[in-house]
């Protein structure tokens, strides 16, 4: 059990890391594999302007992909770049056989549409799951690409060996990228899921009969131990930055480590497994290159 020294837990908390190396070392395997049919997996980044967030996530997959052998290249533009521009390079990486994975790095600057921008991206190299094609594949049950974070915390779930089949599990947001793929992927395992938003009437009675607690909200401290059903797992996906420069999730970690039987950390929890499970996608997309070649 890890357990930071000033917090008084029942809860065993998730290595967000550990689980995340494992992840890599497979892929490491896979990419050995893919090498002896002489393909190297592509990565094309989509990156506009120089929004600082932005530029921190991009180096670190970049420094992921290199560790397992990925070929990762940044395609910068500026950020009065016009849309026909943007889409006239996305069509290049879409006809690059090289190129098997493209990822659109939001958020993109205001005057460019970032949901028509991601429908540029052909849903075959679509590794971050946007694409309406993708995400039709995902509630419909279909074989595609799913959103990474979503995808990484059904693995954490599988590596603690979290019963998901029968259990009610209660999801605090619903964007695209993960409240919605994530209450997708609960139902297809078989969960009884409810989701949770803005406009839901007393969101922590809802939390209170969840088996499986998940938060991707964005609000600090949102989660309390009250709103916890003793012995639930609790998934925290929020990143929070506080103003004195802590990172926090949306969980108030103490209370809810008192009353829950597992959960996930801010950091070190879901956070590494984000890029994590984008090398797995991008290797998945070549793999299927070659069984489509």
């Amino acid at each position: 059990m890890l357990v930071g020294p000033a917090m008084t837990t029942s809860a065993t908390l998730v290595d967000g890391n550990a689980v995340a190396r494992r992840v890599r070392d497979e892929v490491q395997s896979r990419v050995a594999l893919l090498a002896e049919r002489d393909v190297v997996p592509g990565l094309a980044i989509v990156l506009v302007g120089s929004h600082a967030p932005s530029e921190i996530y991009v180096k670190k997959k970049l420094e992921a992909c290199k560790k397992v052998g990925i070929r990762a290249t940044v395609h910068r533009f500026d950020p009065d770049v016009t849309a026909p521009v943007l889409y006239g390079r996305i069509a290049m990486l879409n006809a690059d056989p090289r190129v098997h994975g493209i990822l659109v790095q939001l958020p993109l600057p205001a005057h460019l549409d970032s949901k028509a921008t991601i429908d540029r991206v052909d849903p075959e190299k679509d590794v971050d799951g946007l694409h309406p094609l993708n995400i039709g594949r995902l509630q419909t049950g279909r074989a595609g690409f799913v959103p990474c974070t979503p995808l990484g915390v059904m693995r954490i779930l599988g590596e603690h060996h979290v019963a998901v089949r029968g259990k009610h599990a209660v999801v605090l947001g619903r964007s695209a990228i993960v409240g919605r793929p994530m209450s997708w992927l609960l139902l297809r395992a078989h969960a009884t899921v409810t989701t949770c938003h803005r406009h839901t009437t007393d969101t922590a009675a809802f939390a209170r009969t969840a088996d499986i607690l998940v938060s991707a909200v964005g609000i600090p401290g949102l989660v309390r131990g009250d709103w916890v059903k003793p012995g639930a797992v609790v998934i925290d996906v929020g990143i929070n930055r506080l103003a004195d420069g802590r990172v926090v999730g949306d969980c108030e970690a103490d209370e809810v480590a008192r009353v829950a039987s597992l959960m996930t950390p801010v950091p070190k929890g879901v956070g590494p497994m984000t890029v994590a499970m984008l090398l797995s996608n991008v290797t998945l997309a070549a793999e299927r290159g070659v069984l489509a070649g």
